[in-house]
């Protein structure tokens, strides 16, 4: 029986810190930096995020993180993947983030995607995500994606990447 994995979206598998930077800057005419943000949730650090990511469409054409498509297809062939949201706590991304997985990762199923409210109701044996509210209550192996909300947390029992080739080496042995 092959080992299940629950892989997050944002800042795992959707790069949304690019576009959180130029409409932070369009809008506020601030031109802020990976260092002006480290320590800071997204809603912290970006004033008007909580309304970009309430606006239909806005998750529609968020870029991939690099290396994510190639890593994650061949742990597609290795192990059981599920992708998993909170996709619940905004409504209106549901659709937007099903289309966006199937047209960035062909590959996935719709059988392998969760929209949920706690991602800690689906069995799994690794979790990869970025926010400790997830890793924290997580029984099984938890992998820590480097995002600059985590950046500056150093003592964790979770195992950090900073990207998906790093993934690539821990899974893909």
């Amino acid at each position: 029986m092959k080992k299940r994995i629950l892989v997050d979206m944002d800042g795992v598998l959707v790069d949304n810190y690019p576009v959180f930077f130029e409409l932070h800057e369009k809008e506020t005419g601030e031109k802020l930096t990976f260092s002006d943000i480290e320590g800071k949730l997204e809603a912290e650090a970006f004033v008007n995020q909580r309304r970009w990511v309430n606006t239909p469409g806005f998750f529609r054409s968020l870029p991939v993180m690099k290396d994510s498509r190639e890593v994650l297809s061949r742990l597609n062939d290795k192990y059981e993947i599920i992708i998993g949201s909170l996709a619940t706590e905004f409504p209106e991304s549901m659709t937007d983030k099903q289309m966006w997985i199937h047209e960035n990762f062909p590959f996935i199923s719709w059988k392998q995607i969760v929209f949920c409210g706690d991602k800690n109701m689906i069995k799994a044996d690794i979790m990869i995500d970025d926010h400790f509210k997830n890793l924290d209550n997580f029984d099984g192996v938890t992998i820590l994606f480097t995002q600059p909300h985590n950046k500056l947390v150093m003592e964790t029992r979770h195992m950090r990447v900073n990207d998906w080739q790093e993934i690539g080496k821990l899974l893909l042995k």
